[in-house]
């Protein structure tokens, strides 16, 4: 009987050997040979899941985003009950810097996208559902939350700080990627921003 293949399991495989080879090369080494040789399959198979190096490309960006969400929502679950308003934005921004061999990968793949959207802009979403624009929504939400119940000042503007929250996250990740700062300098900054918008709120 014929092994049943899983798809899914198969496109991640090959997204995998994407992200490696982006994160140590840069994406423009990411050409289907090599990222065939990389996830160990086939120029054949990555052709048939993968009909242009473009569509792959895209499709390992998007990746990268619901993965990350999958590392939040696995935080999330780790509390064993209904995060507060300020949970959930500290663990969405803490989870944006490389801190541990996953999020130090998914960074610098992100990294690696985003220089090479410089000259093709295509690579990364521009639209409202990017996964930028949709950390900045959660983000405002949760302030609106806080503020609701008083435990953020009415005075702030949410949207506002939310781009600034996430802005400076994907800064320091940045930074901590080149060895500007440390991860623990990272968090410890945006623990005080958070702090700020959240005062009285315990860690």
């Amino acid at each position: 009987m014929p092994k049943r293949v899983d798809h899914e399991v198969r496109r991640r495989q090959i997204a995998a050997g994407v992200w490696r080879i982006a994160a140590e090369r840069g994406l423009p080494a990411a050409t289907l040979r090599e990222v065939a040789a990389e996830s160990e399959v086939s120029m054949r198979l990555v052709q048939y899941y993968f009909t242009t190096k473009h569509q792959m490309l895209v499709y390992a960006f998007e990746l990268a985003a619901v993965t990350a969400g999958e590392r939040m929502r696995s935080r999330f679950g780790e509390l064993g009950r209904t995060p507060e308003p300020v949970e959930v934005v500290r663990i969405c921004l803490h989870e944006l810097l490389p801190t541990d061999p996953d999020s130090l990968l998914l960074s610098r793949v992100h990294a690696a996208y985003y220089a090479a959207a410089l000259t093709d802009a295509t690579l990364t979403a521009a639209d409202a559902d990017n996964p930028q624009h949709m950390l900045e929504n959660l983000i405002a939400g949760q302030l609106r939350a806080g503020q609701a119940r008083d435990l953020v000042p009415a005075a702030i503007d949410p949207d506002l700080e939310a781009r600034g929250l996430a802005a400076l996250a994907a800064g320091l990740s940045s930074i901590v990627l080149v060895g500007g700062r440390t991860p623990e300098e990272a968090l410890a900054t945006i623990d005080y921003q958070i702090d700020r918008l959240f005062p009285d709120q315990t860690a």
